[in-house]
């Protein structure tokens, strides 16, 4: 079966799903992991009380694409009333985790002590700042595919070692409060105190850990381009989020070409057929998946207007223009043709600009020596 006798799929079922806690968005570097997230956010907005979209990605683009300058703080989203967004770096960092400076010190060690703890001790304080906020949804822009996968596997890798830690708690317990009185220190060092904070880690740990595995809760939205790489890296997301019990059943395959009737690029078109090998591998590898398909466009989708305006070909597919006559057709031809004319007229804008420049420059040149050589002859005529 060919693509072309597949229906288009959207993720209006993500939409319609309206037991879900946390979106995920992810996929190979550079295949419009940010721009899909951002629409995603946007259209849950409508649909939900409050919505909440964080970057992981340590090359935060959200405030890039919103045009707005966003922190570790949730902000509103100009132009919205429920939408909020924040950057975040998944590395911990000591000031971050909170708590007094001995316990801070012991948790110190204990990162370096269990590989990966220190990156899933920040994620667990991040989403325990975020559950106390009472978002309906959130949706997490992720980083590359690679640390993605890692990124999912914090809270088990952080139950795991905590229930190391606290299972030693009948060797060393005693130990820990003899040595404290040894020295006279604190409480703040005492068995007490340090295992009341691991265990409220523990029970926030547990409970996310719960909710990323439960498929009404939690769900992951792949995005790719039509291409070997972007292929063979979905294919070990999808495998990867298999393992780790995560749902996923929707895919976006962004930056597709279509044969428009005014396309005549040779370039293009074979593009196009290169692009076509693919999309018939997806559609077989995933055919019980939602598959959304999205056009490559002239320009870069940012700001809040064109992230709506690029918003339709998520909840409806994508028709190119095969032909003429529809007032549909004719619209888009003439927005294509405006933003061509643009583009041409700052071409020849920045030419005659350069033209002008290079014009006083030559006169400059040319004046100077006409002086120097005066000046010569008058010296050597004194």
């Amino acid at each position: 079966m060919s693509t072309a006798d597949i229906p288009e799929g959207t993720v209006r079922n993500i939409l319609e799903q309206d037991t879900l806690k946390w979106v995920f968005v992810g996929g190979k570097g550079g295949v419009g992991k940010t721009t899909c997230s951002s629409i995603l956010s946007i259209l849950l907005a409508q649909v939900r009380s409050s919505v909440l979209i964080i970057s992981t990605d340590p090359a935060h683009n959200l405030s890039d694409v919103f045009q707005q300058r966003f922190t570790k703080t949730p902000t509103l989203v100009n132009g919205f009333s429920n939408l909020y967004a924040m950057e975040v770096d998944p590395n911990v960092e000591n000031d971050d985790i909170g708590g007094n400076e001995g316990v801070d010190s012991l948790f110190s060690e204990l990162s370096n002590a269990i590989p990966g703890i220190d990156e899933a001790m920040s994620f667990a304080e991040m989403l325990k700042l975020v559950q106390t906020m009472g978002y309906s949804c959130i949706v997490f822009d992720t980083a590359p595919t690679g640390h993605t996968l890692r990124l999912l596997q914090l809270p088990s890798t952080l139950e795991k070692g905590l229930q190391k830690v606290m299972s030693l708690k009948s060797k060393f317990g005693g130990l820990i409060s003899q040595m404290t009185r040894l020295f006279g220190l604190d409480d703040e060092f005492g068995e007490e105190a340090i295992l009341g904070r691991l265990e409220s880690m523990k029970d926030v740990i547990e409970k996310v850990n719960k909710q990323f595995k439960d498929p009404d809760l939690t769900t992951f939205v792949c995005v790719c381009i039509p291409e070997f790489l972007s292929l063979y890296e979905t294919e070990r997301l999808v495998q990867e989020l298999a393992k780790v019990e995560i749902d996923t059943h929707n895919v976006i395959i962004n930056q597709v070409l279509y044969d428009e009737e005014d396309v005549e690029s040779k370039l293009l078109k074979a593009r196009m057929r290169m692009q076509k090998k693919y999309l018939d591998q997806f559609y077989m590898l995933y055919d019980d998946f939602n598959i959304t398909k999205l056009p490559l466009l002239p320009r870069e989708v940012t700001g809040v207007e064109s992230l709506k305006a690029f918003s339709r070909n998520f909840i409806s597919p994508y028709q190119p223009s095969t032909s003429r006559g529809t007032v549909e057709d004719v619209e888009r031809r003439i927005s294509t043709l405006k933003l061509q004319l643009e583009d041409t007229e700052a071409e020849l804008d920045r030419h005659r600009k350069g033209k002008q420049k290079a014009g006083h420059t030559r006169g400059r040149v040319e004046g100077a020596k006409v002086g120097g050589s005066a000046s010569f002859d008058l010296m050597f005529q004194g």
